[in-house]
């Protein structure tokens, strides 16, 4: 074992039998300024108690090494009371759906094709620590439910972290706002928690290739009132309540459940909105691809032209992403 020392509190564990490998992520992370511990092999209950030990807030995990099966101590750990909410990145060099499948199935968080990506690497590492500290402070029943809505992401989803990527582009834009700390945390817990709601839509609708009939997407719309029955539970969280409820809304009136139009819909919701709608553009669906950024923008400028999005916040998103 050997540990990079940093001024930096985060810590992540590298367990890969490939020094090669091995090497390259310590030495990319440790660039970052994280404190890094990086392990060949162990055996697993071995492995799992210097995790314990060690207290890591990520651990980047090779699928397979000859002592272990990478995917079932995943599994382990995420089994386990005490390392359950460790962020887990899988590395492997095959990038086939089916394995991407199994790793999620595992528990993974996120996965990372080799040879690793500098830029990708940081990107995520820090998005899913990020997301660590942000639940850390919470209390069970709010665990249950971040749990859920998590679950929800990364089946709808291709990679299961397009809600850390919107919660990081939520902060970003929000500071580029100047909105206050609470509005930037309402935000980021709203990037979990807004499509929690759709645990109560049936999977035919939701995965649906083709257009919606009038009676399905009445049954889509109700998401949003489900989520904000499912989160009143949560008494710190109050100010994510009209954002979830909201954030489908429409500029001109003609959005949903309630019909409000321009200054009537919560600010929230509108800065949350515009950006839950470019995420989704430019994320792989399990019946959409993903579109580039500059058509996601393209888009969205449209619809503010239709009259669907404030166009002031059009305009602001376009001179953030450019």
């Amino acid at each position: 074992m050997n540990k990079v020392v940093s001024t930096d509190q985060a810590r992540v564990l590298v367990i890969d039998n490939h020094g090669d490998s091995r090497t390259l992520a310590k030495e990319l992370l440790h660039l970052d300024g994280y404190e890094v511990l990086d392990m060949a092999e162990a055996e697993n209950m071995e492995l799992i108690s210097q995790i314990v030990d060690y207290k890591p807030d990520l651990i980047l995990l090779d699928i397979v090494t000859p002592k272990l099966e990478g995917l079932n101590l995943c599994q382990t750990l995420k089994t386990e009371e005490i390392t359950r909410w460790i962020p887990i990145i899988l590395m492997t060099v095959s990038d086939e759906s089916q394995l991407r499948d199994r790793c999620h199935r595992a528990g993974g968080d996120d996965i990372l094709i080799k040879p690793l990506n500098r830029l990708e690497l940081s990107n995520r590492v820090r998005s899913l620590i990020e997301q660590k500290r942000l639940t850390e402070g919470l209390d069970q029943i709010e665990l249950v439910i971040f749990a859920i809505a998590k679950a929800i992401d990364n089946r709808y989803t291709e990679s299961g972290n397009s809600c850390t990527r919107l919660a990081n582009l939520l902060q970003s834009f929000g500071n580029y706002l100047g909105l206050s700390p609470l509005e930037l945390q309402n935000l980021r817990y709203a990037a979990y928690l807004h499509d929690i709601g759709t645990v109560g839509i049936p999977d035919e609708i939701m995965l649906k290739k083709g257009t919606l009939n009038p009676e399905e997407r009445a049954i889509l719309e109700q998401h949003v009132l489900i989520g904000e029955e499912i989160c009143q539970t949560l008494p710190n969280r109050r100010g994510v309540l009209p954002i979830i409820r909201h954030h489908h809304e429409r500029w001109d009136g003609t959005g949903y459940p309630d019909g409000l139009n321009q200054g009537e819909i919560p600010w929230l919701a509108q800065v949350f909105q515009i950006l839950d709608i470019y995420v989704a553009l430019t994320s792989k669906r399990p019946h959409k691809d993903c579109l580039d950024p500059e058509k996601a923008l393209a888009i969205i400028q449209e619809e503010g032209a239709k009259g669907w999005r404030n166009p002031a916040l059009v305009a602001k998103l376009t001179e953030f992403m450019r």
